[in-house]
């Protein structure tokens, strides 16, 4: 067991305390509050999750107090897990783009495209970018670079924003460290470092066809040529990381991540090699680390007094202290859940049934994607719905949950949704177009995820 596993471990789910069609009343109506309390009052998805989870817990027929209990236990196991690890890094992030790194990757990559390549290029830069940084962060770094670009190489915003964000995008839906795919994790017990290098895997073809792929058919739908939004060259430090030191401090949490899915594999256990791998490769330490070398690589050896690190360390907090917030709050709602023995019935149907596992787990995703507008919520909550099935599953196919949930997570953003608006806003366009571009991009990147992960369960 990982020290992640056991500062997060929830206790056991206890018996159910009413009938089959009660419990699913109130999952199904538990899970309407929540929706209606987001997108039509226009809630905070914190609050909303509250009264989700005490709505679950009065209709399931469990004393308050007791659901008060699940649902601050909920919480508590995942703050004090996910949370930490959202917290470095954004840490990490916010290192990256003050430093210049994300520049220097973006200059590099770009510099060495040829105009037919640059698309592709655009999609490699969003993917790296998105690799370290939340989606929102992602995304409005992205944007002056998609423009400047864009009306350098006299090509459409489409042509070359839609490879961006689904580089970005498939990042924040199927690779850890994003709040959702960690949270997901952290639900279904699934091994991080395999979850990982299974998500790589799925998002790359997913990037090819949901970016580049499809922006061909995006710019003749929405032909839109760059703007004059970001025509001033914003302001870069003196000296930025080089190219190699950048990409390396960002991939250094990657690798020792997969250091020790690999050393679970190929090293005895019991070994030093293998206590080194276990230790330097836990999620927590791994990302420690990441931000001690990025303090150099980011920091000082740009020219950053002490100071200044300081400061760009402590900048980097209060942004995410909604995000935090909103993770551990789907926590509790999960643990509100199975305390109640709702996901118990959902995993009983699931066994009963001869649809894929995977499948349900994509469309349980989805309808809450598509209701609520966040991924994030999406997945914390079909994590949940799902957790008791992950005990039937053997590790592959338990990393494959997490990816057939992250892939329903990011189906179809639309006027719910805040990167929608984001997209619509800086690209101006129309909510149609944003519509035929964005939405429909995001809709590609969900359904070819789901069918990358069906394919890689034939042999996983």
């Amino acid at each position: 067991m990982t020290l992640t596993s056991l500062v997060t471990a929830t206790p056991e789910p206890v018996a159910a305390v009413a009938g089959t069609g009660q419990l699913i009343t109130a999952a199904l109506v538990g899970i309407a509050v929540l929706v209606v309390a987001i997108t039509f009052f226009k809630l905070h998805p914190f609050l909303a999750l509250i009264l989700g989870s005490l709505t679950v817990g009065a209709i399931a027929g469990r004393a308050m107090l007791d659901v008060v209990g699940s649902f601050s236990t909920g919480v508590g196991d995942t703050v004090s897990g996910v949370g930490v690890l959202i917290a470095l890094g954004a840490m990490f992030g916010k290192l990256l783009a003050d430093s210049g790194g994300a520049d220097q990757i973006v200059d590099t990559i770009v510099g060495r495209s040829s105009p037919r390549m640059l698309p592709w290029s655009m999609a490699a830069i969003g993917a790296i970018i998105g690799l370290p940084m939340f989606f929102e962060i992602g995304l409005v770094l992205l944007m002056p670079v998609i423009f400047l670009v864009a009306k350098r190489a006299e090509r459409s915003i489409i042509s070359l924003g839609i490879p961006a964000l689904a580089g970005l995008s498939a990042m924040h839906g199927f690779v850890p460290p994003h709040p959702g795919p960690l949270a997901a994790i952290d639900a279904v017990d699934a091994n991080l470092g395999l979850t990982l290098g299974l998500g790589v895997v799925v998002a790359i073809p997913t990037i090819v066809v949901a970016g580049p792929v499809f922006a061909r058919f995006a710019d003749r739908w929405v032909p839109v040529p760059a703007g004059d939004l970001f025509d001033a060259t914003p302001d870069k430090r003196e000296r930025r990381p080089t190219f190699a030191v950048t990409l390396a401090t960002v991939l250094l949490p990657v690798v020792l991540m997969m250091g020790k899915a690999f050393g679970d594999i190929l090293v005895d256990d019991g070994t030093t090699l293998r206590s080194i791998l276990d230790f330097i490769g836990e999620p927590f330490v791994a990302l420690l680390i990441a931000v001690i070398v990025a303090i150099f690589t980011f920091g000082t050896s740009t020219g950053m007094s002490r100071d200044d690190v300081s400061d760009v360390l402590s900048s980097a907090l209060p942004p995410i202290a909604g995000i935090i917030l909103i993770v551990g709050a789907g926590g509790g709602f999960k643990q509100t859940l199975v305390d109640t023995g709702i996901a118990e019935v959902v995993s009983d149907f699931v066994r009963d049934s001869n649809v894929s596992v995977l499948l349900i787990a994509w469309l349980v995703a989805v309808l809450i994607r598509v209701a609520t507008g966040s991924a994030t919520v999406a997945t914390i909550t079909a994590a949940g719905i799902m957790a008791p099935i992950a005990n039937d599953l053997a590790g592959g196919e338990v990393s494959l949950l997490v990816l057939a949930i992250g892939a329903g997570s990011v189906f179809f953003s639309h006027v719910n949704d805040a990167g929608f608006w984001l997209v619509k806003e800086y690209f101006g366009l129309s909510v149609g177009q944003t519509l035929k571009s964005w939405s429909i991009m995001e809709t590609v990147l969900s359904v070819m995820g789901l069918v990358v992960v069906l394919g890689l369960d034939v042999v996983v």
